[in-house]
């Protein structure tokens, strides 16, 4: 190790290592479908739920209707204004994905029996999210009740 650094690693000894760009990009969107939500008069019961099947990114609970949604979220390139069609967040949402979300859903009402909000209605929400390069929201799309 020379001067602070250790060899191969331009991240100074005992600084965490740069945080995974595509994590970074996750939570962004997330941060954006919060605050989505939170307009819409949701309440945020949890963000990034892990079960032993996988993690719900977000639950949120208006009085009435509680809602499991997945984020996806998209970065436009610099060279254009937009993106593709097959480039949008949502045309990535898949069928497997969408059963998976059904199942952890399912593993998180059966586990939080007594501390779950009381709905009226479980809905299924898809939201989409454009950032340009500064990370800026260019486009959110939400689809409820998406399946």
């Amino acid at each position: 190790m020379v001067g602070g650094m250790s060899s191969g690693s331009s991240t100074p000894a005992g600084a965490p290592a740069p945080r995974d760009g595509r994590r970074a990009l996750g939570a962004l969107g997330e941060d954006l479908a919060v605050g989505h939500f939170r307009r819409l008069g949701f309440v945020v019961v949890a963000r990034n739920v892990r079960t032993r099947h996988g993690e719900i990114d977000l639950i949120a609970f208006d009085g009435r209707v509680l809602v499991f949604a997945e984020v996806k979220t998209r970065r436009a390139s610099n060279r254009r204004r937009g993106l593709c069609p097959e480039d949008q967040p949502l045309a990535w949402l898949k069928f497997s994905q969408r059963a998976r979300l059904r199942k952890l859903a399912c593993a998180w009402l059966y586990e939080n029996t007594h501390a779950r909000p009381k709905a009226h209605t479980i809905r299924f929400d898809a939201v989409g999210v454009i950032v340009d390069g500064a990370d800026r929201l260019l486009r959110l799309d939400h689809i409820e009740g998406a399946w």
